[in-house]
């Protein structure tokens, strides 16, 4: 009885195995869609880390620009807004009927030209209407003497008129002026990340209204050993490295001639190339620079998503006549979004970068994209 247990055991087992391999087979055989990647060669240098940080091309305290009570304040700390936003506004009604004041002294003024228009165009006639009579007995000398007078007089009213016209357009642009300040707007698109006013405060010309920063122009900038300086020069890239793990490119802007005696490093700014990159980026966040201190040489690099951290060893898909092997590979540093590879993979060989983690050794592929 013993004895047909283990038989009927052995059998079942075997069935089992023989199960086991059958799917092992169909999965095999299944097509997978995966992306797929070329392994190259490209020049590679020698680099060392160096913590910097993201920050802000514009970042300034928006100011009141004009006096007065503040009669709303719709932005408030977190907000994004747009270049021309209103921040804040300084209650209008004075600077209003100012505006109108301004402007009735201008209509005024403009009358007054027209009333002394008016007297030298007369003084003008009667001028001309004396010198009409020279030569004959009604001329009068006199009386031409006193016309011209008049014509000198006349023209210097209109000309004081005109110039209060003038002075008086001036006055009314700067009320315009002023009215159009008292509605606070952002010089440029950012995020409100302090608010220093509240509704009813009074406001003098400079007073801090917000602090306005800039989050999508963003640099790093990195404090880099003087003897690190060799290998940077405005239009340089490197690779920066962010806190999420992510990676991006970086030029060299601008290295600024200024050296801090204590630490004897100087600071450099990086402009960050952040395409395909998630954007939750923040003024001050930490950035790590890979900044070159060696001579370039040639490598051969993997993209990092082809790359399997399995036990032991990293590993990659290879495609091949449209199957997968798996291949043990030996890494080396990362560089951008890829990383060297000391063995295990030539240039031009293609891998799995996307649909990687679920393939099996010899599974039938389907590069997505092809038809």
């Amino acid at each position: 009885m013993a004895t047909m247990n283990i038989g009927t055991r052995m059998a079942a087992v075997a069935l089992a195995v023989a199960a086991l391999l059958a799917g092992y087979g169909e999965s095999a055989a299944q097509s997978a869609t995966v992306r797929v990647d070329a392994v190259i060669v490209e020049p590679l240098a020698q680099t060392t880390p160096v913590i910097g940080r993201l920050v802000p091309r514009r970042n300034s305290i928006v100011a009141a620009r004009i006096d007065g009570p503040v009669g709303r304040v719709p932005a408030d700390v977190g907000d994004r807004v747009m270049l021309g936003e209103v921040l804040a506004e300084i209650d209008p009604a004075r600077l209003a009927a100012d505006v109108a004041y301004r402007r009735a002294e201008l209509q005024q003024a403009e009358a007054n030209v027209t009333a002394a228009q008016a007297g030298l165009d007369l003084a003008r006639q009667e001028l001309q209407r004396v010198a009409g009579l020279r030569g004959s007995a009604a001329f009068s000398q006199a009386r031409f003497d006193d016309a011209s007078q008049q014509v000198l007089r006349d023209e210097g009213l209109l000309a004081v008129a005109q110039a209060q016209v003038t002075r008086a357009g001036v006055s009314l642009q700067q009320a315009e002026l002023d009215l159009e300040d008292a509605q606070i707007r952002a010089p440029f698109p950012g995020v409100v990340s302090e608010r220093h006013v509240d509704l009813g405060e009074y406001l003098q010309a400079g007073d801090p209204v917000v602090s306005l920063i800039n989050d999508e122009d963003l640099e790093i900038e990195a404090s880099v050993p003087y003897d690190r300086l060799s290998g940077l020069h405005p239009g340089i890239t490197v690779t920066a490295r962010l806190d999420n793990g992510s990676y991006a490119e970086a030029l060299v802007r601008a290295l600024v001639p200024v050296e801090d005696p204590l630490s004897r490093t100087r600071r450099v700014r990086f402009t960050p190339i952040f395409d395909g990159v998630q954007r939750s980026l923040a003024g001050n966040q930490s950035v790590t620079v890979m900044v070159p201190v060696g001579d370039a040489r040639d490598g051969v690099t993997v993209h990092k998503d082809a790359v399997l951290n399995a036990p032991g060893r990293p590993t990659v898909y290879v495609v091949g006549d449209d199957h997968v092997e798996l291949r043990p590979i030996v890494t080396g540093n990362a560089v951008g979004g890829r990383f060297e590879v000391l063995s295990g993979l030539d240039p031009g060989e293609i891998v799995v970068v996307r649909g990687n983690e679920r393939l099996r050794p010899g599974q039938a592929v389907r590069i997505d994209g092809e038809g």
